[in-house]
């Protein structure tokens, strides 16, 4: 596996991975399939300030890929960005979500830019709660009822970590 910048050729991967999570999965609130004209524009906001993407790639496949985006549009949350993980469903419990981890959390650090990294977890998704855990997130409450998915109200976890934090 190598982890490297997110690049143009990789969209078309990057998109299937994240649709797939809007058909089957609750780790986005996205209800209907993104287009490649969308990505596209998603894309463009990254690899920017402080906003990298990053994938990892497993046998020339992008297995999944993390990045950190906005929180928030207001200026006085510049420093505060929102992290992302997504991985393939063919490239689960592979270790790959630790590695993307590891490697935007050490590229966070080095960016005098960011100050918090803050994760935004739908409630039940338990191998994301221990992913975060693990890497130091404290957890800062639950926001219950916020969203609907499946048929079924959804409460997200907020979780937060300091970029001078040091990680197991």
């Amino acid at each position: 596996m190598i982890i490297r910048k997110a690049e143009i050729k990789d969209l078309k991967e990057l998109l299937d991975i994240y649709n797939y999570e809007v058909e089957h999965g609750v780790a986005t609130f996205d209800l209907k399939l993104k287009t490649l004209e969308e990505w596209k524009g998603w894309f463009s906001t990254h690899n920017v300030d402080n906003h990298p993407l990053f994938v990892a790639e497993v046998n020339n496949c992008v297995a999944g890929y993390a990045s950190l985006s906005s929180y928030r549009e207001k200026e006085a949350y510049k420093a505060t960005v929102e992290l992302s993980i997504y991985i393939g469903a063919d490239y689960r419990k592979k270790g790959i979500a630790s590695a993307l981890m590891a490697f935007i959390l050490e590229e966070a650090r080095k960016d005098e830019g960011i100050h918090t990294v803050v994760s935004v977890i739908t409630a039940g998704n338990e191998a994301s709660r221990k992913l975060h855990e693990k890497f130091g997130f404290e957890y800062c409450g639950t926001i219950k009822e916020v969203g609907i998915k499946f048929g079924e109200y959804r409460d997200i976890e907020n979780y937060r970590l300091g970029c001078r934090q040091t990680f197991q």
